[in-house]
Formats: structure tokens, C-alpha cells, sequence
């Protein structure tokens, strides 16, 4: 039996968080704008990994990295940035029942995304779970 991936591990860590995420900033959200709660957010996460960097010594200069990877991870910041405004913006809305699932259409955005900029191929196998992903999402947010 082989043993379960590091990345598995990590990938599956994620999704308890981003659950637990939508639970907490559901209550969170109430009687507040959601804008100011994801400045809440961000400034939370911004004390943590403001301290997490630097004592798992993995603080560079930033005038070291190359401009690429700046540039990008800017653009993967304001596109962040833009998902949570939306997400919570969304869960003062509606249920979290609703807005996660359709929130995780955003995997099989990204594997499309992916194909069309980065070049990756998904197997078949890979296409039929996306396609499995993406029924489930229609079928949570169908409404009765």
C-alpha cells in the first residue's frame, strides 16, 4: 500500500480550513459589510504570516525575487482579494450550503485555466471528475 502524498495531505488540510472558513465568516458577516469583514480577514492573516515567515526563517528580500514572480503573485493577490470581497459578499446572501459548492466551481475553473495558459492536459479520468465536480455544483445550487 503506498503511502498517502505529501501534497494529498496538504491539498485535504485546505479543505477543512476553507470549510471551517465559510462557517466562521457566515457569523462573522452578520451585522457588518462584508468588504469590512474581508479587510478583517486579510489583516488577521497578514499578523500571522507576518510573524510564521520570518520564524520558520523564510523571509527573503523582496528586492531579491524576480520581477516575474512578483508580478504574478501581485495579480494572484488582487485576484484573492476579489474572490473573498465576492465570497463574503455572497454568504450575507445566502446559506453556506449554497455558496460553498458553488464556490468550489472554482476547481474545475482552475483545471480549465490551467489547460488553456499553462498547458497542462488532464487524463480522462482527471475529466470526469472535473465534470462530476461541476454536476454537483449545479445540482447543490438548483434551486427546488
Amino acid at each position: 500500500m503506498t503511502s498517502f502524498p505529501a501534497w494529498a495531505i496538504w491539498a485535504l488540510l485546505s479543505a477543512v480550513f476553507a470549510a471551517l472558513t465559510a462557517v466562521l465568516a457566515k457569523v462573522g458577516v452578520q451585522g457588518i459589510s462584508a468588504d469590512y469583514a474581508t479587510l478583517v480577514r486579510t489583516v488577521v492573516i497578514l499578523c500571522v504570516l507576518a510573524l510564521l515567515v520570518p520564524l520558520s526563517r523564510q523571509w527573503l528580500d523582496p528586492r531579491s525575487l524576480p520581477a516575474r514572480s512578483l508580478l504574478f503573485l501581485a495579480l494572484s493577490g488582487l485576484a484573492t482579494g476579489a474572490s473573498w470581497l465576492c465570497y463574503y459578499r455572497a454568504l450575507q446572501l445566502g446559506e453556506v450550503a449554497q455558496v460553498a459548492p458553488v464556490d468550489k466551481l472554482s476547481v474545475v475553473l482552475a483545471a480549465l485555466f490551467a489547460v488553456a495558459f499553462l498547458g497542462e492536459r488532464p487524463s480522462p479520468r482527471d475529466w470526469l471528475g472535473l465534470l462530476l465536480v461541476g454536476g454537483g455544483v449545479l445540482v447543490l445550487a438548483w434551486r427546488r
